[in-house]
């Protein structure tokens, strides 16, 4: 019964995270139609902001629950207790972090909390890529081939959702000139070729995402 509730539970971050995330992709697909006002576009950009909110919550949490799951699934073997502990710390205080950063946006706590976020992220990358590769190399802690693998993917979806915010981090600047000096192909071009940058790093995120949930509910070898 626990296994399937966390199994349950772990079904309902994958949809918010994905279901989210597509909410937010139309807002900003509709973000980008020059004929809507400056002011309805950016009420579009306010609701994004608080949509999004629930996939980088999911993704925290997707942390704590996936160690959990190989715990009490005995997927790891020889995991130990305090390792999930740990799992949920980290987890948890990821959350706090992008809650905080969203509640004091555009202030020096908010970008101090978004570069430990930075680092947290970079740090788990690691530790999926090192734990899907090793495993599917010599085929432990996780002996499966489709865990192997998911885990290996879960941290691709890591380094491309680091992509995602580097490739969107000149859209506060550009955004502040559509603000400042109103809308022109001198403000909207750049924003828009922008936004085209991320989508590319969206889209692999999607994608790295419909490849691990098909892995965790086929398990095909």
């Amino acid at each position: 019964m626990l296994y399937a509730t966390l199994v349950y539970a772990h079904l309902l971050l994958f949809v918010l995270w994905l279901g989210g995330d597509l909410g937010v992709f139309v807002l900003g697909q509709h973000f980008r139609i020059r004929s809507y006002s400056l002011a309805e576009r950016l009420t579009l950009l306010k609701l994004l902001v608080a949509i999004d909110m629930g996939p980088r919550s999911a993704w925290a949490l997707m942390v704590p629950m996936s160690l959990t799951l190989l715990f009490v699934g005995n997927w790891w073997p020889g995991l130990p207790l305090w390792g999930v502990a740990s799992a949920w710390a980290v987890g948890l205080f990821w959350l706090w972090l992008v809650w905080d950063a969203h509640a004091h946006d555009l202030t020096p706590r908010a970008a101090r909390d978004r570069r430990i976020e930075g680092w947290l992220r970079y740090a788990l990358t690691a530790f999926y890529l090192g734990l899907g590769g090793s495993s599917l190399a010599v085929g432990a802690p996780l002996a499966e081939h489709w865990l192997a693998l998911k885990a290996l993917l879960f941290g691709l979806i890591f380094a491309a959702a680091i992509m995602i915010d580097h490739a969107f981090k000149p859209v506060g600047v550009q955004l502040m000139a559509l603000i400042n000096q109103g809308s022109s192909d001198a403000t909207e071009i750049p924003l828009r070729s922008t936004m085209d940058g991320t989508r590319r790093w969206v889209f692999t995120v999607y994608g790295l995402l419909f490849a691990t949930s098909w892995l965790g509910s086929v398990k095909p070898f």
